[in-house]
């Protein structure tokens, strides 16, 4: 089976989740998604409905979703590892 590129599949896991959370902060200053944003808030410090508590928060999820990333990435790579050895060819004479 083909390995996940680790630092790459890390990298698109940051994005992905600092972007949507970086949203998530905008669209709550708005009046939607409030109860998401205070939720998260408890776990990434300084976030909060607005401009720059959805920065505040995409920065600690970037760093949330590559150490997520990092760890889904390696733990398939491990998993997925196949198992058999090929057999060593027969040179012909």
């Amino acid at each position: 089976m083909k390995k996940l590129n680790i630092w790459g599949f890390c990298l698109a896991i940051a994005i992905v989740w600092s972007a949507g959370t970086i949203l998530a902060g905008w669209f709550a200053g708005l009046g939607w998604g409030d109860l998401y944003v205070r939720v998260m808030s408890s776990i990434y410090i300084g976030y909060e409905p607005g401009f720059w508590g959805g920065i505040i928060g995409g920065i600690w999820a970037f760093f949330d979703g590559g150490i997520f990333g990092l760890a889904i990435s390696f733990l398939y790579n491990v998993f997925s590892e196949d198992k058999k050895k090929p057999k060593a060819a027969k040179k012909k004479r």
